[in-house]
């Protein structure tokens, strides 16, 4: 049909899928080339939909997965089935999908069962250990084999694509769009849109403010116990707050709320809402965590992390200076967060690297790709090149 509006269906599950891809729903609606059909599966539901409404947004279908105690077998059998409704519905002609998650594999083997293509976005980041992050490094790999369009979100990860023999013509260097869901949302904080301030009156604003999160299920039991001991017998010596929004899968936060519950500078949490966690990235004087979105959005407000695994399929971060690896070691990561209290020389130089991940513009480079998708491969963006070297 001529003139015929393409449909993308774009498939989200968990709170950082939906963070990263609100940007580019926004961009193909305003490409005008795309109707736009956004499909929650509800992995994690309650996370997803305040993301939801701080960008204003509602999705076109709920699938409602979640149940107590969700296997990843679950999961992945009730993504893939509806998701194949969704599809049979709507009749996309792409299907997106982001990232790592059970969700994102699900859908996209699912899209790739129904005969419709699909758009990988933050494609081709890899550790090369399927058991670390487990099991996020699995996913993404079968994602790539199924993938008809891979937006990687540096040259890293698109080296990586082509070296394991993705089609040179179906892979593009964009940046990440968690930096144009960040600044987006620092935009509406300091426009008085948003004011998450009130969530923190609890926390001492004399003392220096530490951002902690641990959730990956490779640190489970011993290992995390392990951090979280070594955590509060810091905070007994150091004066300092820690603000640890809890992950909700019960093995954290038992662990968390039997160690660290009764230490009364440690602020355990429910989790943040994006524009609150975007207002502590910018209050916070470092960040300590096994969060890859954190790595990805921290260096945009000038602040160190400290990596709690030890590997990492983010190693821009760790090569540019704004990260270091320490893993669930616990004489490590107190030894370096010590002296990141101190303002010396790796404070400066950690907090003084620009951003590898980005500019803010991932989202429009993603929609110009789709918008030019069946056609010769578009041209490059007028900056990519500086964007590649930056990445």
């Amino acid at each position: 049909m001529i003139g015929r509006v393409k449909i993308a269906l774009v498939v989200f599950g968990t709170r950082p899928e939906a963070i990263k891809l609100w940007p580019v729903i926004r961009a193909l609606r305003a490409s005008g080339e795309y109707r736009v059909v956004s499909c929650s599966t509800g992995q994690h539901r309650d996370l997803v939909e305040p993301v939801s409404a701080l960008f204003s947004e509602t999705s076109d279908y709920d699938l409602k997965i979640m149940r107590p105690g969700q296997s990843l077998t679950y999961v992945a059998a009730a993504v893939a089935e509806g998701v194949a409704g969704v599809i049979k519905n709507e009749s996309p002609d792409i299907c997106l999908v982001q990232g790592d998650t059970t969700t994102a594999f699900a859908a996209a083997l699912s899209a790739f069962y129904c005969r419709v293509p699909v758009a990988h976005v933050e494609a081709g980041l890899r550790t090369g250990d399927m058991a670390s992050p487990w099991p996020e490094e699995g996913n993404r790999v079968m994602i790539s084999r199924l993938a008809d369009y891979h937006f990687a979100p540096t040259a890293a990860a698109e080296r990586n694509l082509l070296a394991e023999g993705a089609d040179p013509e179906r892979v593009f260097l964009t940046g990440n769009t968690v930096v144009d869901a960040a600044l987006h949302v620092q935009a509406l904080i300091a426009s008085g849109h948003r004011n998450p301030e009130r969530r923190f009156s609890g926390v001492d604003a004399e003392a220096p403010v530490i951002l902690f999160t641990m959730h990956r299920r490779e640190s489970f039991g011993g290992p995390m116990e392990r951090v979280f001991r070594a955590l509060q017998q810091f905070c007994v010596t150091h004066n300092v707050q820690v603000l640890f929004p809890m992950h909700p899968n019960p093995s954290v936060r038992r662990a968390a709320q039997d160690i660290l519950g009764s230490q009364p500078n440690v602020h355990l949490c429910d989790p943040l809402d994006y524009d609150e966690l975007i207002y502590m990235l910018g209050r916070c004087r470092f960040v300590i965590t096994d969060s890859g979105g954190l790595v990805e959005e921290a260096p945009s407000f000038g602040k160190p992390v400290l990596v709690l695994r030890d590997t990492t399929e983010r190693p821009e971060s760790v090569e540019a200076g704004c990260a270091i690896l320490c893993g669930a070691d616990p004489a490590r990561m107190t030894s370096l967060a010590d002296e990141l209290l101190k303002d010396g020389r790796l404070f400066r130089s950690m907090a003084s690297t620009p951003n590898p991940y980005g500019d803010g513009r991932a989202a429009e480079r993603i929609a110009a790709c789709l918008t030019n998708a069946g056609n010769n491969r578009p041209s490059r963006p007028s900056n990519i090149e500086h964007l590649g070297r930056a990445m």
